[in-house]
């Protein structure tokens, strides 16, 4: 794919440029967008909602990486949301599943997973992402977000700064903050987790 030349069609108008970028990025867009969400809805909507945004912005982009371009948009539409959630109940059980089973098929297509495996493997990677989940939706959305980009997706540093659009030191400060709470709040889970990832002394 030569990007910059799709780009450049893009900006003159061309929606078939434009759709190539989509179809190249879009899976990304939407695993961003469903680990910081949480469910397959508010994710499908935040993607739709970033690639209209794009589509209506590219005019203004001026180079650099264009997929932390796209991932800060997509971050900003998931803020707006979170913002509008905050006036609604907590996640029900069901959506948190979904998040855990998301995780796992997710991690599979990455290629974590190239056979398949032992029922009581699946069963502790469930438990685990289900801890996880519940930690980072814990977070305050500016720590989570650079956890979900960072942890979660591996970005590098310097592109997660670009999506977030704050200086690098900035990203460093809140994943090192994000960190902190998320290992106090699976210390804290003790029992729950699978007993490879509990503290070798939880009374220490």
């Amino acid at each position: 794919m030569d990007e910059p030349a799709l780009i450049h069609e893009a900006q003159a108008g061309d929606l078939t440029a434009f759709n190539r970028l989509v179809l190249a990025y879009q899976d990304q867009v939407y695993s961003v967008a469903y680990r910081i969400m949480g469910d397959q809805p508010s994710a499908s909507d935040a993607t739709q909602e970033a690639f209209i945004s794009a589509f209506r912005a590219i005019k203004r982009f001026r180079g650099g990486s264009f997929r932390a371009w796209l991932l800060r948009i997509v971050t900003n539409a998931c803020y707006d949301e979170i913002r509008h959630r905050k006036r609604r109940p907590a996640s029900s059980l069901e959506e948190a599943s979904e998040w855990s089973d998301g995780f796992s098929h997710q991690d599979d297509e990455a290629g974590w997973m190239d056979h398949p495996e032992p029922p009581e493997r699946a069963v502790e990677r469930s438990e685990l992402a289900s801890a996880i989940e519940d930690c980072l939706n814990q977070l305050p959305p500016e720590f989570k977000v650079v956890a979900v980009l960072a942890d979660v997706q591996g970005y590098e540093y310097a592109e997660v700064a670009q999506a977030i659009d704050s200086p690098l030191g900035t990203v460093k400060s809140r994943l090192a903050r994000a960190r902190s709470r998320l290992r106090d709040c699976l210390q804290g889970k003790g029992e729950l987790l699978p007993g490879k990832f509990r503290l070798k002394d939880e009374t220490a």
